[in-house]
């Protein structure tokens, strides 16, 4: 299929990070003016290198007056559990991996604003290995999250790779951050891509890791909720893209989950919304992720209280990813839901749960002993 010219708009970047981003190219300047206009220092009140909060804290800065000038080299130097990274405003163009001994940390961006402070790369599941290969979805991740007890606040997460730059690659996933930590947090964060934008996960098929996802804002095209793990969202807004690339309906899935059959807690959405730039019903709401190297997964997803634009297809939410694994056969369920991407039109093309159901499908009902929204 030929594609039409590339359109003159990484959206999901300069939308989010205004001024400060220029396809994709930040102005370190405008950035840090912004930051000291709200009356504080590149790194807002949580100090400095010559004033630091503890000598587990870390200070980053693009222009050199932090600790490092890089997200990567900050962790890396990060050689224990329980460090702080405190990250100034700017576009961090580079991937950032957490490895599973840096346990109980956590990275805050100085501004307060998730704008202000970008983690940004470009890679794709098909894009060349300088070795020889692809990256495939995994590698594909801006931000590779492994450690438990990981905590992010006011950051943007990004991937801005487009397919319309792109025509020859097939392999269109494009993983905003990847996260497999059990005990990972994250409010006030934003998660900017179009396919597989953020991916909730975990280590091993039968670890089940928590995450919890809190005042985020996440958008993307295809499966841009996806993964193994067993999260919450909490007033979170999901928004659907436009796509120059489709003449027609579907333009994509909200949600993908791919929830092990022995994890009684998939994904949980609640006190939400879903809004789209797409025409109506354009997009579906979820379909199950049933991956090869597991056919016994049971996708679970729950989205209660959450309002719904008519992006959101009110009468076939659902679908299948594969013929082999239908929806019906999995762990989909709504509850009190609103707007018009919500109505009720055909019942059996959207289960609901009951009032008694519904008070197993809470936060700490999925979270269980471990109660990030108390300390966030």
């Amino acid at each position: 299929m030929t594609l039409p010219a590339p359109v003159s708009r990484r959206s999901f970047v300069v939308a989010s990070v205004g001024a400060a981003l220029a396809l994709g190219v930040s102005s370190q300047a405008q950035a840090q003016a912004q930051a000291h206009a709200r009356g504080r220092g590149p790194f807002g009140r949580y100090g400095s290198p010559s004033a630091r909060l503890d000598e587990r804290t870390l200070y980053v800065h693009p222009g050199g007056l932090g600790d490092h000038t890089t997200v990567q080299a900050a962790v890396n130097a990060a050689s224990g559990s329980g460090y702080t990274l405190v990250i100034a405003p700017g576009t961090y163009r580079e991937t950032v991996s957490v490895s599973v001994a840096r346990t109980e940390m956590t990275w805050v961006g100085a501004s307060g604003e998730a704008r202000d402070v970008v983690v940004v790369y470009d890679n794709a599941a098909g894009t060349p290995k300088p070795g020889g290969g692809t990256y495939g979805t995994t590698g594909s991740a801006t931000s590779l999250v492994q450690a438990d007890g990981f905590t992010a606040r006011d950051l943007t997460f990004a991937n801005d790779w487009l397919r319309a730059d792109h025509p020859g690659i097939s392999g269109t996933q494009a993983v905003a951050i990847k996260v497999q930590g059990d005990r990972s947090a994250f409010v006030g964060c934003r998660f900017l891509g179009h396919q597989d934008t953020l991916y909730a996960d975990s280590m091993a098929l039968g670890t089940f890791a928590r995450q919890y996802y809190r005042d985020c804002y996440v958008e993307g095209d295809v499966d841009f909720v996806f993964g193994r793990a067993t999260a919450v969202y909490e007033s979170c807004h999901f928004r659907t893209l436009i796509r120059d690339d489709l003449t027609g309906a579907p333009y994509g899935f909200v949600f993908a989950p791919s929830t092990a059959g022995a994890n009684p807690r998939g994904y949980l959405v609640t006190g939400g919304r879903i809004s789209s730039e797409a025409p109506d019903a354009y997009y579906k709401l979820a379909r199950p992720w049933v991956p090869s190297s597991d056919t016994t997964a049971r996708p679970m997803l729950t989205v209660r209280g959450t309002r719904m634009s008519a992006g959101i297809d009110a009468v076939e939410p659902y679908t299948n990813m594969s013929s082999g694994f239908p929806w019906q056969d999995q762990r989909f369920a709504e509850y009190r839901n609103a707007g018009p991407g919500a109505v009720v039109s055909v019942p059996e093309n959207r289960p609901q749960l009951t009032s008694s159901e519904a008070r197993s499908h809470t936060r700490e009902a999925y979270l269980g002993d471990w109660t990030p929204w108390k300390g966030c």
